[in-house]
């Protein structure tokens, strides 16, 4: 595998402060084909079911906590699975904006494999016109590309959201192509602001980047089939663009095995998946957020810190940011997708947690409640 070509400078500090498992580490448990199962009971159990299934009112006015399924994996091993409202265990679901997460992770394989660095030109790959070659595949990753974009979702009038435009109506025949019309609103690498329009439009250099040879079933050769991830589905825009901001799904189970590759830091059953140190670098406040600039602007309510396409539970002192989850370590990091799709990894707890749902109502879920109650049902599970 070729050399990582990496310039975050805080990899060593951060790989120091967390307990993360070794790569590629003998003696542990794969999935192979499928989970070993260790089920807890008890009373934190009845407390956990109680917490996450527990229906409130009428499910057809989309109130109230609404999960679809629960897995839960420590040491390696189920320990807790659930579904409701019509899912089952085979039954693949929606991650939204968890595909970001995915699309982290075939970043990292096509730089391992020495087609992209982050510190590429997007020009060098796609044709985004010349005011976006200033542009970084690593402002992407950061969602600092400065591209002028509107995240706005239910709670905002539809025609001033770019999201909305591209996912569902002008810029959906080819989304790249639409992010990259939007220009620019400020320097690259500048400002942190989240966007899905980078999300795509990253999508689109790294297939560039690949060629034609891999362009079309990358997230297959790079992370499905490797991991075992059979239920996998990624879709595609009309252009061809697999639309990495939003459209992934799997199955639970199958999101659990995801989640398990960045526990192992992207190692699988003794292979280096991932390249030693993505998820490392992956998962530490991004360089155009640490940058500060009129970051809480762009910082929605409630958001976490970000990382590369993933999110942190790091606090941030100097920017005045507390830990997302109290409840849960520092060296949590997860992937979140839009009416409550998560996938939380806890690498000091050996933890993966997956959570499916349709949580229209807007912060009745306590994801710190979830976090508290799943530490509980490990820290019982513990040898």
């Amino acid at each position: 595998m070729q050399r990582l070509v990496l310039s975050w400078c805080t990899v060593a500090s951060l790989l120091a402060a967390r307990e993360a498992v070794a790569a590629c580490p003998a003696g542990v448990t794969w999935p192979a084909p499928d989970w070993p199962e260790a089920r807890a009971s008890g009373p934190t159990v009845e407390a956990t079911d109680e917490y996450l299934f527990t229906r409130t009112g009428r499910d057809e006015d989309r109130e109230g906590i609404r999960t679809d399924g629960v897995v839960m994996v420590h040491r390696g091993r189920i320990i807790y699975e659930r579904y409701a409202r019509g899912y089952a265990q085979h039954n693949r679901h929606l991650a939204w904006s968890v595909s970001k997460s995915f699309l982290n992770a075939m970043v990292g394989v096509g730089v391992g494999r020495g087609a992209l660095t982050v510190d590429d030109s997007i020009c060098d790959h796609y044709d985004a016109g010349a005011e976006l070659c200033d542009v970084t595949v690593g402002d992407l990753l950061d969602w600092g590309s400065g591209i002028d974009w509107n995240e706005g979702y239910e709670d905002e009038a539809y025609y001033l959201s770019s999201v909305i435009a591209m996912l569902y109506g002008v810029g959906s025949g080819d989304m790249a192509a639409f992010v990259a019309a939007q220009g620019l609103a400020e320097t690259p690498g500048r400002i942190y602001r989240y966007s899905s329009g980078d999300s795509v439009l990253l999508s689109a250099v790294l297939a560039g980047a690949l060629g034609p040879d891999l362009a079309d079933d990358y997230p297959w050769e790079f992370i499905f089939e490797p991991i075992g991830m059979t239920s996998a589905m990624f879709e595609r825009d009309q252009a061809g663009t697999y639309v990495g901001s939003s459209y992934v799904y799997a199955t639970p189970r199958d999101l659990a095995r995801f989640g398990y590759l960045f526990l192992r830091d992207g190692c699988w059953n003794g292979e280096q998946l991932v390249p030693e140190g993505w998820v490392a670098a992956s998962t530490q406040p991004n360089p155009s957020f640490q940058k500060g600039e009129s970051y809480e602007h762009f910082l929605r309510d409630g958001d976490a810190v970000p990382g590369r396409h993933w999110w942190l539970n790091l606090p941030v002192p100097e920017l005045a940011h507390d830990s997302r989850w109290p409840a849960a370590p520092p060296d949590t990091f997860a992937g979140l997708g839009h009416w409550g799709q998560t996938i939380f990894v806890i690498p000091s707890a050996d933890l993966v947690l997956v959570r499916t749902a349709d949580d229209r109502e807007s912060g009745v879920f306590d994801q710190n409640r979830y976090l508290e109650l799943a530490l509980a049902l490990a820290a019982e599970d513990s040898p």
